[in-house]
């Protein structure tokens, strides 16, 4: 089933750009560089390919400054640094300002994992305009995403019957049968990007942008994490804690839960994110047209994915809403207050049996196209999470802890606790129960919490900071909804983050924003 964690960037990226070369093949090392001295060739960016969401190449920036795109070569497996190597797909935008006041490169990955960076960035860089006055921004696809020797797994017509799967089996036929689906879907990953699979771990990725910051010409780090980016940002400080320069957080992720505490934390922050969008809407002036209470719009849509079970409705010819794309939908819906709206009519139009935009919903989750092409995100998602994620779980373990999920969330807890099979018979093994993101040394690293995250639940702000170290978290709170803080708009959050990010002034410790 699909994994829900991924950020909001990553999920709503349109417009995009990235090389016209296939970065996915591997060259060998006779054809190799010096690599942290190989020179970018940096050229305007074309429209990206179908694994990085397709659409057209990225319009200019206000002022009119294009983007650009490179290619960089990094080791395929970094045991073997000399060894066969892929090619990482950049793009940056360079710093509108005096360039004589330049830091340098900011890097940011809008999190997942399986986001491309390269489709992601352009659709918000107007979103870091100020930080591009000191910065060139500068973003990435991690290797095993999009064009970044991107992991291949089922094609489209075989992904369009897998994400429309019951993911919450009632009995033990319907637990054989998602196992089977989700056995097929993992031996096609194995079948098709094998070569690839034992070398997307997040800390593959830390050394890949310790790379990308020598190649980049930077002394420090400077790098902006979003989502799991915030877990990759904590990896890479664990690793290089003295190449730290100004880093930010946001969207966080806990660095101390395992597989299973972070899917039961995330069913808690998705059923918070439920009851204040039932809130909103029932506390309006008008009618909420889809419950006359918090409770009674918990209860229709809880009755709506129980029918769906049984019977679902037309959705996007020639597909139907399934129970588990409309739960699929319901939770996309909830990564942003902005989204709210669409998922009112979205139910809406749901209890009148067309399941048009909820479906839509689901889509963006998964990363399809109006034209049923699919970006590779969710098989990107899967090989990272199964490559770094040690423990492997059972239908009988599951079963065991379906109250515990159940009690976190009557609607979500079904759906994320069955998802933990996802890296059943996975090929590779994961590394560690949870990563180790303690980085004694580095530079300050400003984190910041979303108490309405539904994603990334706020506490795990608190566990990033004490787990990065003494002096070395300063955890930032916004009182918000919607995953993650900067890209709320928020004035405070913004003038905490551009504060540390352009001045290097550190934010005191328990600043709340609301």
């Amino acid at each position: 089933m699909p994994n829900p964690s991924r950020p909001r960037a990553a999920a709503l990226a349109v417009t995009a750009a990235l090389l016209s070369a296939s970065l996915a093949a591997c060259s060998e090392s006779e054809d190799a560089v010096d690599l942290p001295s190989q020179t970018l060739s940096w050229k305007d960016c074309p429209a990206p390919a179908e694994s990085e969401g397709g659409g057209a190449a990225p319009s200019p920036l206000p002022g009119g400054a294009e983007w650009q795109c490179a290619t960089m070569k990094a080791p395929l497996d970094w045991g073997d640094p000399k060894g066969k190597t892929i090619g990482l797909a950049l793009i940056r935008a360079k710093a509108s300002g005096d360039q004589d006041r330049r830091i340098g490169s900011l890097v940011l990955n809008f999190g997942g994992p399986g986001g491309s960076g390269v489709t992601s960035l352009p659709s918000f860089g107007a979103d870091y305009a100020q930080l591009r006055t000191r910065y060139d921004l500068v973003s990435f696809d991690p290797r095993g995403v999009g064009r970044s020797a991107g992991v291949e797994c089922e094609d489209d017509e075989k992904l369009d019957e897998y994400f429309q799967q019951d993911s919450t089996p009632d009995d033990t036929a319907e637990q054989t049968k998602l196992v089977d689906n989700i056995t097929s879907f993992n031996g096609a990953c194995d079948k098709n990007s094998g070569k690839v699979l034992p070398h997307v771990r997040t800390t593959d990725a830390a050394r890949d942008m310790d790379l990308m910051r020598q190649v980049l010409g930077d002394d420090k780090l400077h790098y902006f994490g979003i989502s799991y980016g915030t877990e990759l940002g904590g990896v890479y400080a664990h690793l290089f804690p003295k190449n730290v320069g100004r880093a930010v957080f946001d969207g966080v992720v806990d660095p101390t839960q395992d597989a299973e505490q972070s899917s039961l934390g995330q069913a808690k922050g998705f059923q918070l994110a439920l009851d204040n969008y039932a809130k909103d809407c029932t506390s309006k002036a008008e009618d909420c047209p889809v419950g006359d209470t918090p409770q009674d719009v918990k209860d229709k849509i809880a009755k709506l994915l129980d029918e769906l079970d049984d019977k679902p409705i037309p959705g996007i010819f020639p597909r139907d809403l399934t129970q588990t794309a409309a739960t699929n939908g319901i939770a996309q819906s909830l990564y942003s207050q902005d989204f709210w709206e669409y998922l009112t009519e979205g139910l809406q139009q749901a209890y009148d049996g067309d399941g048009k935009i909820l479906m839509l919903l689901s889509d963006s989750m998964n990363g399809r196209n109006e034209d049923g092409k699919y970006s590779n995100i969710q098989a990107a998602n899967v090989s990272v999470n199964c490559a770094d994620d040690k423990p492997r779980y059972t239908t009988k373990g599951i079963e065991a802890k379906l109250p515990d999920f159940r009690a976190a969330s009557p609607l979500f807890g079904d759906y994320l606790a069955w998802g933990m099979l996802g890296c059943t018979d996975w090929a590779v093994d994961g590394a560690a129960a949870h990563p180790d993101v303690s980085a004694r040394g580095s530079a300050p690293i400003v984190v910041v919490g979303n108490t309405g995250d539904p994603a990334t639940p706020y506490e795990g702000a608190r566990k990033m900071a004490d787990a990065l170290g003494d002096g070395v978290g300063v955890e930032l709170t916004y009182k918000g909804q919607g995953h993650g803080a900067y890209d709320s708009g928020n004035k405070c959050v913004h003038a905490a983050v551009n504060g540390y990010l352009l001045d290097g002034t550190v934010p005191k410790e328990g600043t709340v924003c609301s």
